[in-house]
């Protein structure tokens, strides 16, 4: 509907039926031609606004725009519309085309980076801008996946990606944060599995978008809201699979950031098997689908009976054996000789205290005869040397006054008492006559 059409040539409003017309002329006035004229009491329309914001905007040169793909729908030939991103910023437009345009962008996807030809308008009827494309190309194939390659080997070169900063996985946790979007069947698959496995475990589930531009923003508000919960003891994000495009959001780099930061153990189960983003590098561990995520969270229940039931089953055994074992040693103990009849037991030590008694009596024996022998011969030497036997012999000891053994008259003087000491008794005497030996007397004569 044009300016003209709806308000006349001279701004006022055209009537549209009978009883409309017989209003408006009742109510007829002239419409302010600027902005600027408008009042509170004679305002614009919002119809002639929109007008006039279309006419501006229908004045604005055509342009090429570049950007990625985050949403695309060309499944009605007479119409198309896609969702614009700018490249580095959190910036979207709308673009709608025709026809010729949709045939051009029919073969394109979700996260292809290209540039569109065309001009802005404006929808009248909704007052909503739009770019209206007449062309669309590709900007080199595989580019998107280059601009991720690099920013792996960026985030790598920063150590996000190293072993040392993962954190083991709780063996038993009791409540799992799952970040997935809402009625998405990779929540199904997650809580099914898990309460199938470990029964016990509680979940905190935040919806989030898993794709398009508010993908980024809201897994990382969830992956911090989970993070900052003190009862979650690890986290899932999850997503069923989908192109690499429909996955490019689990790529960016601040939800990368956010993954790395995170202080809670995190499961990324992004896609299937053969789908990568690089929070599958980031995060602690990798699962290949949420219902892997499911297995490696906690463990089977069934398992772990088993596992009791074969560790009760062995440690009865080893206490079985044990048992066994001491018993037999204690028979074996009772069984021996030593224990049936203690008396044995002191026998060979009785045996060698008499042995050892003999032994120590004879050799006293011995020694006692060696020492009575010796001492009967010393005391035969004693005697034949002894003053007493030569006495007993018939023979005398002279001494003088002093004590000292005369044995020749020269040691003697006339008139010098002496005392002989006889085999009985002792004699004192004096000398009266001094008679030396023949021998004394031929030397006394030589040396005369």
């Amino acid at each position: 509907m044009s300016f003209d059409n709806a308000y006349g040539q001279t701004g006022m409003r055209a009537p549209t039926t009978a009883q409309g017309a017989a209003q408006e002329s009742a109510q007829a006035r002239q419409i302010p031609r600027l902005a600027r004229e408008t009042t509170p009491e004679n305002p614009w329309p919002v119809g002639l606004l929109s007008q006039k914001f279309h006419n501006a905007v229908a004045r604005w040169p055509s342009a090429w725009v570049e950007g990625q793909i985050v949403e695309i729908n060309m499944r009605r030939s007479s119409s198309g519309y896609i969702t614009l991103r700018d490249n580095a910023e959190e910036i979207s437009v709308s673009v709608m085309g025709f026809s010729h345009f949709v045939s051009l962008a029919r073969n394109f996807r979700q996260g292809e980076r290209v540039v569109i030809h065309g001009r802005p308008d404006i929808w009248v009827k909704a007052t909503r801008l739009s770019f209206v494309a007449d062309d669309i190309r590709r900007i080199g194939a595989g580019d998107l996946k280059a601009q991720i390659d690099e920013l792996r080997m960026k985030l790598k070169g920063e150590g996000l990606f190293d072993a040392d900063r993962k954190r083991p996985l709780p063996e038993f946790p009791s409540c799992i944060g799952l970040v997935c979007a809402p009625q998405a069947r990779a929540e199904g698959d997650v809580i099914t599995n898990v309460n199938l496995r470990w029964p016990a475990v509680r979940f905190k589930v935040i919806h989030a978008h898993v794709q398009g531009v508010q993908c980024p923003p809201d897994v990382i508000a969830a992956i911090r809201r989970l993070d900052a919960d003190p009862d979650v003891d690890v986290i899932i994000v999850a997503r069923g699979g989908g192109s690499f495009e429909d996955l490019i959001g689990f790529s960016n780099e601040d939800v990368v950031r956010a993954v790395a930061e995170c202080r809670t153990p995190l499961i990324s189960a992004v896609g299937h098997e053969d789908d990568w983003t690089l929070i599958d590098l980031a995060a602690d561990v990798r699962a290949s689908t949420p219902t892997d995520a499911a297995k490696k969270v906690v463990p089977d229940v069934h398992e772990q009976w088993q596992l009791i039931a074969g560790a009760m089953q062995q440690m009865r055994m080893r206490m079985r054996a044990r048992a066994e074992n001491e018993s037999r040693l204690v028979e074996g103990y009772a069984n021996r000789p030593s224990l049936r009849h203690p008396q044995t037991i002191l026998e060979p030590h009785e045996r060698f205290v008499t042995e050892a008694v003999q032994r120590m009596r004879l050799g006293l024996t011995r020694i006692v005869d060696d020492a009575g022998l010796t001492i009967e011969k010393s005391h035969a030497s004693l005697t034949a040397l002894s003053p007493q036997s030569t006495l007993d012999r018939g023979y005398a000891v002279v001494q003088n006054d002093k004590g000292s053994v005369i044995d020749s008259v020269e040691q003697v003087s006339l008139s010098e008492s002496i005392s002989i000491t006889l085999k009985s008794g002792a004699i004192g005497a004096s000398v009266r006559d001094i008679r030396p030996t023949r021998t004394q007397t031929d030397t006394r004569t030589r040396e005369g």
